[in-house]
């Protein structure tokens, strides 16, 4: 379930690990009355639920915080587990960067990367650190509508510790838009895209605030439909990098994934944590894949 647009929904059915498994995909076009009213519907109907288009919490280092508004929308799920992609971000997402290193197919140290939001996408962000590129975090820019950049994790972290317990406190939609807002591109700071070789984040975030051009950039991000990247294609940019498995042609989102390993491993066992989706990832096979674009600098 997605407080996002109902025009990106999707049906999946397929096998994985051998398993009969129907992933789907439901936009209450920014309802947060349909949200709620959904996830008390679909408790005990579904092996998992994901919480697609908001963040049920948001992490910094070893802290995390619960955002509340999410937490009482999504509180009809009271025997369903719920999954909004949180273990998959901090591992299948932080491995994805170093995999890229491993095998040539990124010199991390080369690149400048701007990220969306840090603090949303955790492990990634860390782990492009890590790798040797020059990092700038988008957090309070596109978060805060600040027209700077973090230079550091450390930075990150202390700001977090700051910030997050009253951000949590807060009504979701002040902070990341819902429903068809998501589809009404307002591009913003296109000196910070221009400055990056490689922006990474969650895709709706940079489709919306992205500049018309994306010359010779690359995108890293989770989930992608034949529409977006057409897009991309029109935009000139060069490649884009998914961290979720590719399904019938295109991905869909780490809450769904996750989603989708909770029915895997049992539902009755609860929420899916970090180890567990390591361990499930790895035993999929489930790599990032690169998809050329052509666009050049």
């Amino acid at each position: 379930m997605s407080l996002g647009s109902s025009r990106r929904d999707k049906t999946w059915q397929g096998e994985l690990a051998g398993q009969a498994i129907q992933i789907e995909r439901q936009g209450v076009d920014g309802s947060l009355e349909r949200f709620a009213q959904r996830f008390a519907e679909l408790d005990g109907q579904v092996d998992a639920l994901g919480v697609g288009g908001a963040d049920l919490w948001l992490v910094a280092g070893n802290k995390r915080w619960p955002f509340r508004q999410i937490h009482r929308l999504t509180a009809g799920a009271k025997s369903t587990p719920l999954a909004d992609g949180s273990a998959l971000k901090h591992t299948l997402e932080r491995r994805a960067v170093e995999i890229l290193a491993e095998e040539g197919v990124i010199d991390w140290r080369q690149e400048r990367c701007l990220t969306m939001s840090s603090v949303d996408r955790f492990g990634m962000a860390e782990a492009l650190s890590a790798a040797g590129a020059e990092v700038r975090h988008g957090d309070l820019a596109f978060g805060l509508g600040l027209p700077i950049t973090i230079r550091r994790m450390s930075t990150v972290r202390s700001l977090a510790g700051m910030l997050l317990p009253v951000v949590t406190r807060l009504p979701f939609q002040w902070f990341y838009p819902t429903g068809a807002k998501q589809d009404v591109r307002s591009p913003r700071f296109p000196k910070l895209f221009a400055e990056a070789t490689v922006v990474a984040g969650d895709w709706p975030m940079i489709c919306r605030l992205a500049p018309d051009r994306l010359d010779g950039k690359t995108i890293f991000t989770q989930t992608l439909r034949k529409d977006d990247l057409r897009w991309l294609r029109e935009a000139g940019a060069r490649r884009a990098i998914v961290t979720t498995p590719v399904l019938q042609g295109e991905t869909l989102g780490t809450n769904a994934m996750e989603a989708a390993l909770i029915a895997l491993r049992g539902a009755e066992h609860g929420p899916l944590t970090a180890s567990e989706a390591e361990e499930w990832a790895a035993r999929l096979g489930w790599r990032p894949t690169v998809i050329e674009l052509g666009g050049v600098d």
